[in-house]
C-alpha cells in the first residue's frame, strides 16, 4: 500500500509538471516614455525574451506622446512580424509614433480616458515637416492598418488634416480618437481599466504571466543613449581633446575624453545602434588629427578630413542607417544629429577658452598641481646657462616641426625653429640659447 501511494503521488507530480510545461504564456512589457533608442532597445529585448519563453501572446502597456519616426517604424515592424499574438493596452496616450505602434498590434484595448491619433510628423519644435515626410508617414499608417484589417482611411486621417470622414472627422484637423470613438471606428476592441480586465476579455486568465523586468544594466544603457546625455558626452570628448592639446604630456583631460568616448560609443554598440565602421570612422578622424598636429606642419587637408571624420562618426552613430541609407530615418534626423555634434563641439571649445584658466586656478585643480618652486638661491640649477652658441650657424639634422635636432660645431643640440617648419639639411642661425635648447632661424643660401 505504501509503494502504491508513492507511485500515485509520483504520477501526479509528473502530470502537473507536464501541464505546467504546456501552459501557454502571456509576456507583458511597458512603453511609457518617448519613442526613441531606449524604447526600441526595450522592445528588442522583450521580444527576444518572449520568444525564449515560447510566449503565445505579447501584451504591450503603452503610454506615450510619440517620438522618433524611425524607431517607431522599427518597433512597428517587430510587432507585425512577431510569431505570436500581439495586444496593446493604451492606458492614457498613443499619440503620433504611439499610434503607429498601436495599430500594428492584433488587438487594441484602451482605458476609459485614453486617446489615439495625431500622428503628423513634426520636428523638435513641434512644427509640421514638409509633405514628403507626411506622405511617408501616411503610407506607413495605411499599410499597417491594411495588414491588420483596419480602415486605412482612418489611419491616414491620423496624419493628414485634409482627409474628410463624415461622422468621424471634419477636414482641417488631424484625427484623434477617444476610447468610445475608437471602438465605434473599429480601432479599439474594447475598453479596459487594467491588464487583468484585458486577460479576462481575451480569455487568457489561465495563461502563465511573465512581466518583463529591466536589469540595472539595461536602465544604465537606456540612460546613456538618450539624446541629452549623448550631447553631454560629446561635449566632454571634444573638451577633453581640446584641453589636452593645450597642455604638454598626457594628463587628466585626455582621460576624460577617453572615458566619455567609451560611455558614448559602448552603449550604442551594445544596443546595435553604432556599427563597427562608424566607430572606426571616429577613431580614424582622431588619428588624422593627431598626425596633423604632431607630424605635418601647419593645418591643412589632413586636419580638416580628420575633423569631418570625427563629426561623421559621432553623428552617424546616433542615427539608424544602413551604410548611408536614410530611407526610414529621413535626412532631417541626420541634420539634427550633425547639428547636435557641431553644437556640442563649439560649446566645448568656447567654454574651454573662457573658463579654462579659471578652472586651473580653482583650489580643487591646484591640489593636482606641483606648486613648490626650486629657487636658484637654494642651489637648484636647470642646466648650463650659456654655451656660447648665439650667432653661430649650423644645419638641421632633422625636420624642425618646430622642434628637432640641429648640428652646431659638429655637436647635436635640441632646437626650436622660430620660422615654423624647417626641412632637414637646411642651414640655420642660432638666435638665442636657453639651457640646452637653441632657438634658430633658417638661413637662405
Amino acid at each position: 500500500m505504501y509503494y502504491l501511494k508513492q507511485s500515485i503521488l509520483f504520477f501526479l507530480i509528473l502530470c502537473s509538471s507536464a501541464v505546467l510545461a504546456q501552459r501557454k504564456t502571456v509576456y507583458i512589457y511597458e512603453i511609457k516614455s518617448e519613442i526613441g533608442p531606449a524604447a526600441w532597445n526595450l522592445t528588442k529585448k522583450a521580444f527576444q525574451r518572449a520568444s525564449e519563453e515560447n510566449a503565445a501572446v505579447m501584451l504591450i502597456e503603452l503610454n506615450t506622446y510619440g517620438g522618433m519616426v524611425d524607431y517607431a517604424d522599427s518597433i512597428r515592424t517587430k510587432i507585425i512580424t512577431a510569431p505570436f499574438k500581439t495586444i496593446v493596452f493604451i492606458d492614457n496616450n498613443a499619440a503620433s509614433a504611439g499610434a503607429l505602434i498601436s495599430i500594428a498590434c492584433d488587438r487594441i484595448y484602451m482605458a476609459k480616458s485614453a486617446n489615439i491619433g495625431a500622428a503628423s510628423v513634426v520636428n523638435e519644435k513641434g512644427e509640421v515637416l514638409p509633405e514628403k515626410y507626411q506622405s511617408y508617414m501616411r503610407g506607413r499608417m495605411r499599410a499597417t492598418a491594411e495588414a491588420k484589417g483596419r480602415n486605412p482611411i482612418i489611419a491616414e486621417a491620423f496624419v493628414d488634416p485634409d482627409i474628410d470622414i463624415p461622422g468621424v472627422k471634419n477636414k482641417g484637423k488631424v484625427l484623434t480618437l477617444t476610447t468610445a470613438e475608437a471602438i465605434k471606428a473599429g480601432y479599439c476592441n474594447g475598453q479596459a481599466d487594467n491588464i487583468s480586465a484585458i486577460l479576462k476579455a481575451e480569455k487568457l486568465n489561465q495563461y502563465r504571466i511573465i512581466n518583463h523586468k529591466e536589469s540595472v544594466l539595461d536602465k544604465i544603457l537606456g540612460f546613456l543613449i538618450s539624446p541629452a546625455i549623448s550631447g553631454i558626452l560629446i561635449f566632454l570628448i571634444i573638451g577633453g581633446i581640446y584641453f589636452e592639446m593645450q597642455s604638454p604630456g598626457i594628463g587628466f583631460a585626455l582621460l576624460v575624453a577617453i572615458v566619455a568616448s567609451l560611455l558614448y560609443f559602448a552603449p550604442l554598440y551594445l544596443e546595435g545602434l553604432a556599427e563597427h565602421w562608424e566607430i572606426g570612422l571616429f577613431i580614424f578622424g582622431i588619428a588624422l588629427l593627431l598626425v596633423e598636429i604632431f607630424v605635418i606642419p601647419g593645418f591643412g587637408v589632413t586636419g580638416i578630413v580628420g575633423i569631418i571624420c570625427i563629426i561623421g562618426g559621432l553623428a552617424l552613430s546616433m542615427v539608424l542607417n544602413d551604410w548611408f541609407d536614410f530611407t526610414v530615418t529621413g535626412s532631417e534626423k541626420l541634420t539634427t544629429a550633425v547639428a547636435t555634434v557641431l553644437g556640442s563641439m563649439i560649446l566645448s571649445v568656447v567654454l574651454s577658452i573662457f573658463f579654462g584658466k579659471s578652472l586651473m586656478s580653482t583650489p580643487a585643480f591646484q591640489r593636482l598641481v606641483l606648486k613648490d618652486e626650486q629657487q636658484s638661491n637654494q642651489g637648484y640649477v636647470s642646466g648650463r646657462q650659456d654655451l656660447g652658441l648665439a650667432s653661430k650657424t649650423g644645419y638641421a639634422k632633422t625636420d624642425l616641426r618646430p622642434s628637432g635636432k640641429v648640428v652646431i660645431d659638429d655637436k647635436w643640440y635640441d632646437a626650436v625653429s622660430l620660422d615654423g617648419f624647417i626641412e632637414s639639411g637646411s642651414n640655420v642661425l642660432v638666435i638665442r640659447q636657453e639651457n640646452y635648447n637653441v632657438f634658430v632661424r633658417k638661413v637662405n643660401t
